[in-house]
């Protein structure tokens, strides 16, 4: 592998201007942060109805949601492969009616499904504080809003469901 960590950014959406450097370096800085040495990650930036249309198509959920996560690899392969779908859409809209920066939006966005990749989930209370913890951690130090914590937002278990999501892809 000639990069340990290789990324690539897909942007298909028209709502967001994207800094594609920014978030290039933020997926790594998050990967090498989880100790993760090698690691194959495309991110793909859409609007609401593809992110829509995939959450319908693999997760059966009939919403846009801000980002889906798709585990390629397995736990314990040497090499982290995976995708995210990201809704820059979202992220804009999101971040109107907050008050915040859709950038930081975007990169909350980004950073969650990547925790999901390196194994975090956020489907039961414990978890859902570890990866919050993690999530704010990882935003602060690059010095980006946490849209979460701004705005005092806690999330229930039913807007947890049809927050960030993980999947196979199904065929």
């Amino acid at each position: 592998m000639n990069h340990p960590i290789a990324i690539s950014i897909s942007n298909t959406q028209g709502h967001l201007e994207i800094d594609v450097e920014f978030l290039l370096e933020l997926a790594r800085e998050v990967l090498r942060g989880e100790n993760v040495e090698h690691a194959d990650v495309s991110i793909a930036l859409v609007d609401d109805p593809s992110i829509h249309a995939l959450n319908r198509r693999h997760l059966e959920h009939d919403w846009p949601t801000d980002v889906i996560t798709f585990p390629l690899s397995e736990p314990d392969e040497p090499c982290l492969i995976g995708e995210l779908v990201v809704s820059a859409e979202m992220a804009k809209t999101t971040a109107e009616r907050a008050g915040t920066n859709p950038r930081d939006e975007l990169a909350l966005y980004v950073v969650h499904g990547l925790l999901h990749l390196c194994g975090y989930d956020d489907l039961d209370d414990g978890d859902r504080v570890l990866m919050r913890r993690r999530e704010d951690e990882i935003l602060r130090a690059e010095g980006l809003t946490n849209t979460f914590t701004k705005t005092g937002q806690t999330i229930s278990a039913e807007e947890v469901e049809m927050e960030g999501e993980s999947a196979r892809w199904a065929g």
